[in-house]
């Protein structure tokens, strides 16, 4: 007797697809509420915050670091250059990130989980070393005597005075976090594509650590911290092998695949194999 079911099977992959989507947006919507609230707890640690400044400034020069007014100081020849820097740091951060993540969410399923474990442990760590390690950005520090130069030139992210600032923690400076998701989107892009130019894709953390020092938003130490970290949750996060499926399952077939279909042809003197349907009804 026929089942006058069947025609709605096809509909369980597009709502599977949406429950999928649905979860996921929620699962990051939520980290990031966590991760927004958790910064604001060491809003109000100014003695700590200008203390740990002053001690990361003299570690830098106790290991002849560059100085970060070297930078600043190439920025400053223009102030479209300066501008476009602060703009930068300002509007490329998270639209980027969010860009990353949706489309290997579509085209690489396994590298966005992948991807999408590392930054929650890279950003959970940062989180944890913001709140034990209040730290103040060479921009308010004034062993520094560096420009402030988002609040001189525009556009800015940031309240002048870190105390009238309810919706960021100016305090929190180590790790970067900017340069942290960036250079995770670098190795992300290179893990996930084959093309010959995918190297290229470091280009983004390399401009990005120098913006983020040249504005002042950062020491040097700030992008080596968010490095460690980052190396440190990818090795416990397992990356995806080259068997794992990287398009979704319900999706059918890649239109930009050019590999043949796979023909099921018997092989002469053995019995021609079941189909799954026909196999699972003769187990009942």
């Amino acid at each position: 007797m026929s089942s006058h079911t069947t025609p709605a099977e096809p509909a369980a992959g597009p709502r599977a697809a949406r429950r999928r989507l649905i979860r996921e947006l929620l699962l990051v919507a939520g980290f990031f509420t966590v991760y927004k609230a958790g910064r604001l707890l060491s809003t109000d640690r100014t003695e700590d915050a200008f203390r740990n400044a002053a001690r990361i400034w003299d570690a830098e020069r106790f290991l002849h670091l560059p100085g970060e007014g070297a930078i600043q100081r190439l920025l400053l020849h223009g102030d479209a250059l300066v501008t476009t820097a602060n703009t930068y740091y300002a509007g490329v951060h998270f639209p980027a990130t969010a860009l990353f993540l949706i489309w290997l969410y579509i085209r690489r399923p396994a590298h966005y989980l992948w991807t999408r474990r590392v930054l929650a442990g890279l950003t959970g760590a940062a989180l944890a070393l913001h709140l034990a390690f209040p730290l103040a950005p060479p921009r308010l520090l004034d062993a520094a005597a560096l420009i402030d130069t988002a609040q001189v030139y525009g556009p800015t992210v940031y309240k002048a005075a870190p105390a009238e600032d309810t919706l960021a923690n100016q305090f929190a400076a180590m790790p970067s976090l900017h340069f942290g998701w960036a250079l995770m989107l670098a190795l992300g892009m290179i893990a996930a594509t084959s093309s010959r130019w995918r190297f290229l894709w470091l280009l983004h953390p390399l401009l990005t650590l120098l913006v983020i020092v040249g504005t002042a938003n950062h020491y040097w130490l700030d992008a080596v911290v968010a490095a460690v970290l980052l190396w440190a949750a990818l090795l416990l996060v397992p990356k995806p092998r080259p068997s794992d499926p990287d398009r979704d399952p319900d999706a059918g077939p890649d239109p930009g695949s050019t590999a043949e279909p796979v023909q099921d042809t018997p092989v002469r003197g053995l019995p021609r194999p079941r189909s799954a349907d026909a196999a699972v009804g003769a187990g009942q």
